[in-house]
Parts: structure tokens; C-alpha cells; sequence
């Protein structure tokens, strides 16, 4: 063991050892400088379009919507896609980023599924908030868009 002087004072007086004050460890959603929090979880996104995929499948089953609304969503889905693969790329190489607007209008047009499936393959725009309540915010305006435009559920609400 080592020399009287070396050990502690609580092991010379045979008192037991208390163990030293814990303190908290920091959350995991506390925000960084820029707003960001810890990554989003990929399920909740992966739900949201599985329900739009039931919704629209009982839509055109329905109301069939106009092939070009078909080619809507996978042409900008796909560009979404792109898009954001581009934003991720100029982020690691610290080139011109896309504007977070433009990424949230392509959502807001029809892109969104794309965008949900980048976010999570590329794991980009997963952690900053602020990002991620506007992109739900559109989210949320296409899908009402979607189904106002398809169905008579606006015809049966104005009667």
C-alpha cells in the first residue's frame, strides 16, 4: 500500500470511502452553438410515409388523380434527393451550400418523401431543430394540399 502520509484521511480513520459527488451527465438534446440537437430518430419519418403511402393508394384507388400528380411526386422526390446529396456534399467540402428554403419548397411541392429518405440514407439535416419543425411544418401543407386537391373532401366541407 504506500507510506501513512500517502493514504487518505477516511481510509487512516477505517471510515468508509463515500464515493464523490455525481454530477448530471449533459443531455444528449442540449442544443449546440448552431442549433443543433441530437439527430432525429429515422422510424417517426419512415411511419409518415408509410401512412401517405396507404393514403394515397386509397386515394387513387377512389378518386384516381391525374397521372401527372403520380409523376409530381416521383420526379421531385427524386430531385429532393438529389438535392440534398449536393447540400451534404458542399457541406463536408465546406463549398456554397443549398438554402435551407429551397430544400423546404421542393418539400413543399411534392419532394418530401425524397427529402425523409435523404435525410435518413445521408444522414443530413437530421440534427439542426429549427430545420426540421419548418420541413414538417411542409410536411404537413402538402399532405392537406394532397388531399384537398384529390378528393371531395373540400366540396363536403364548403356544403
Amino acid at each position: 500500500m504506500g507510506s501513512r502520509a500517502n493514504q487518505s484521511r477516511a481510509s487512516r480513520t477505517g471510515a468508509p470511502r463515500r464515493p464523490a459527488p455525481r454530477t448530471p451527465a449533459p443531455s444528449t438534446r442540449a442544443p449546440t452553438p448552431h442549433g443543433r440537437t441530437k439527430a432525429a430518430p429515422a422510424l417517426p419519418g419512415y411511419l409518415v410515409l408509410a401512412a401517405f403511402a396507404a393514403l394515397y393508394l386509397a386515394v387513387c384507388a377512389t378518386w384516381p388523380p391525374p397521372v401527372w400528380v403520380h409523376g409530381l411526386y416521383l420526379g421531385l422526390s427524386l430531385a429532393t434527393f438529389v438535392v440534398y446529396a449536393v447540400d451534404k456534399r458542399a457541406a463536408r467540402t465546406g463549398r456554397q451550400r443549398v438554402p435551407e428554403n429551397t430544400l423546404h419548397v421542393l418539400a413543399l411541392a411534392g419532394g418530401w418523401p425524397g427529402a425523409i429518405v435523404a435525410q435518413q440514407a445521408l444522414r443530413h439535416k437530421t440534427a439542426k431543430r429549427s430545420f426540421r419543425r419548418v420541413f414538417w411544418v411542409t410536411v404537413t401543407a402538402n399532405v392537406i394540399g394532397f388531399v384537398a386537391l384529390t378528393t371531395p373532401v373540400v366540396d363536403t366541407l364548403l356544403r
